[in-house]
């Protein structure tokens, strides 16, 4: 679902920047309002969980890949303007360190993944849950279907940005300058990654947290559901995880074992519609004879990665290399969340002179 550069027009990129910027400086201030201290591991936990959930690529028919986000358990945990800061942090150094997603295109990733996905799939949380208890089974069906309509809404979105560029930048000859996928083929190509892969996979791993923080620590989820989670009752309320089975280390653990786990992503080796050079693009199938100028022109747009494509420069220890960047990655964007996360709260309290009162999302 990452667009790189060059298969947008400079246009589109800027239509997008002038709302992810906007959105990001109005989550800056709505977190800062309520964000505590104590969430601001649990919001870097949640960033580095989407970065590397987003290393795990699945090849899929007609040329896209697949992969989960994460920003609908972000969303429904802390709410979806705390989601949009980490998931925004996540696909920055993503584009600047490893390549993956466009710097031009930052901002149509952004309000992709990172606007569009929490906020519709928050709304269909709340909708589909509705007054039911927290512990209720409505409730984590709601949340994993929340996962899987958010990011089939954001797939929905980059295959309309993607469709819509042959037919509004082309050349006097009719050549497309940049994507040259129109909305027949895009959309049909990421409706088919994303409702048979993508939305099952974020919705079992949208339910599955939530589920579990219902049961090991509910106050985790007072952020979103005030009244809810501190409800009494001898025979509902859930308890705290004993010992290996803390919040903390299962948290921990769920990290590292997708850490060791991320080289699987280099089974997906990227796709007309995801992270490819346009140097794979099928011209013949597309009956083009080059590559479109723009693509062209701008795809090196961005040439500072440090590990570009989640490798080393010489293309050698592949799996050694993945295994580096879901490292590397998982400490630059838990770290960079979790200054960022102390600094909202510093903030408020230095404007208010107390700790910022915890209100509804």
């Amino acid at each position: 679902m990452h667009i790189p550069d060059g298969y947008l027009s400079p246009q589109t990129c800027a239509a997008a920047y002038a709302v992810a910027v906007p959105t990001l400086a109005v989550a800056s201030r709505r977190v800062s309002a309520v964000l505590r201290t104590k969430q601001v591991p649990l919001l870097a936990m949640f960033a580095a969980v989407s970065f590397l959930v987003m290393m795990f690529n699945v090849p899929i028919p007609d040329g896209t890949t697949a992969h989960a986000v994460g920003a609908a358990i972000i969303a429904i945990v802390l709410g979806p303007w705390a989601a949009v800061i980490a998931v925004s942090v996540a696909l920055l150094f993503q584009a600047l360190l490893f390549g993956d997603g466009g710097v031009l295109a930052y901002g149509a990733n952004v309000v992709n993944m990172a606007i569009l996905m929490p906020f519709v799939g928050y709304a269909g949380y709340r909708l589909i849950a509705g007054r039911s208890a927290l512990t209720a089974t409505r409730r984590v069906v709601a949340a994993g279907l929340a996962g899987f309509v958010g990011i089939n809404a954001a797939g929905l979105a980059t295959a309309i940005e993607l469709g819509i560029q042959p037919d509004l930048f082309h050349t006097a000859a009719g050549a497309p300058l940049y994507s040259p996928y129109h909305l027949s083929q895009s959309i049909p190509a990421m409706a088919l990654a994303h409702v048979i892969v993508a939305g099952p996979v974020e919705a079992v791993l949208t339910a599955g947290v939530f589920g579990y923080l219902v049961r090991a620590n509910p106050s985790a989820l007072a952020a979103t559901h005030p009244g809810l989670s501190g409800e009494p009752s001898s025979s509902s309320t859930p308890s705290r995880a004993p010992g290996l089975l803390s919040p903390a280390r299962v948290a921990v653990g769920f990290v590292v074992l997708l850490a060791a786990l991320s080289p699987l992503g280099l089974l997906a080796p990227g796709g007309a519609f995801g992270e490819n050079a346009p140097d794979d693009l099928p011209l013949a199938d597309l009956g083009l004879d080059a590559i479109p100028a723009g693509m062209e022109r701008y795809a090196g747009f961005w040439s500072h990665t440090l590990l570009g494509d989640y490798g080393f420069a010489d293309g050698q220890n592949a799996t050694l290399a993945y295994w580096v960047c879901a490292v590397l990655g998982i400490a630059i964007v838990g770290i960079a969340v979790y200054a960022a996360g102390r600094l909202f709260v510093w903030t408020t309290r230095g404007r208010s002179g107390r700790t910022p009162v915890q209100v509804h999302s």
